[in-house]
């Protein structure tokens, strides 16, 4: 456990973050900005400041999400006591697969109810405002938390290697697609087809109009992955099923 190290996993970390935002937030804010501005979910674009808000927290994000992984991988102290394990053969192929939808399961549980939590008066305006500064959220706002958020969002890691045998491919894949998801959870466009709120299936999971709306509201749609507990726990907005269609219903605008 090192400089070198810490310095490895970090460029990891903020390579992910850049080459999955940056290339969206081109292709959406930029090159595509004036074809597609009438579908965007709220029709105003933000301003150059939110961009460089959004950009700055998240390098901040990045340098603490790397602490986790430093302590809990690369600590001949702290790490025989995980369940991390390198021989796919220990626990097998077909667990290796089958742990995925676990991991998403129990960090969207772990989202959810820590982010209920940051939402109390007492702890929101401490914890949870710099994100929700971004009411009108763009792909750059996916690790736009402030240092104590970034903190409590990192230590899902930490739950997986005491919870469960993970292996490194499930922490590689995992990673990817969870940020993946964060961008689009913040694009400001939907990228799910009309009808699929309501689909079977669709509605068991979370769009990025529904954390638009979280963003814009700042109450309801606490989901990440899913709407599972937010439609359980009643949290889920009621304009949120009218929101979606109202927007694939809407025919389009000039660029604002």
């Amino acid at each position: 456990m090192d400089l070198k190290t810490f310095v490895y996993l970090l460029l990891d970390n903020a390579g992910r973050y850049f080459f999955v935002a940056a290339p969206v937030f081109f292709l959406f804010y930029v090159l595509l900005r004036k074809r597609i501005a009438g579908k965007k979910i709220q029709l105003r674009f933000p301003g150059l400041s939110d961009y460089a808000r959004e950009i700055l927290y998240s390098t901040l994000s990045i340098i603490i999400f790397s602490i986790p992984p430093l302590l809990m991988l690369y600590s001949p102290v702290i790490r025989p006591y995980t369940r991390f394990y390198t021989d796919i053969n220990e626990y097998g192929w077909t667990y290796l697969v089958a742990a995925f939808p676990l991991l998403f399961l129990l960090h969207d549980t772990y989202f959810y109810w820590t982010h209920r939590l940051i939402h109390h008066p007492l702890l929101f305006r401490r914890v949870h405002l710099v994100h929700h500064r971004s009411t009108n959220p763009s792909p750059w706002a996916a690790y736009a938390f402030s240092p104590s958020e970034a903190l409590l969002n990192s230590l899902i890691f930490v739950v997986f290697l005491l919870a469960i045998p993970v292996h490194s491919i499930h922490l590689m894949v995992f990673f990817v697609v969870s940020l993946v998801y964060n961008v689009y959870g913040h694009l400001g466009f939907e990228l799910y087809p009309k009808g699929f709120n309501r689909h079977w299936l669709g509605r068991w999971i979370n769009t990025s109009v529904s954390h638009n709306q979280h963003h814009r509201h700042f109450r309801g749609n606490y989901g990440l992955y899913f709407t599972f507990w937010d439609r359980l726990m009643g949290t889920l907005r009621t304009d949120y099923d009218a929101a979606f269609d109202n927007l694939k219903s809407r025919s389009r605008e000039p660029a604002g």
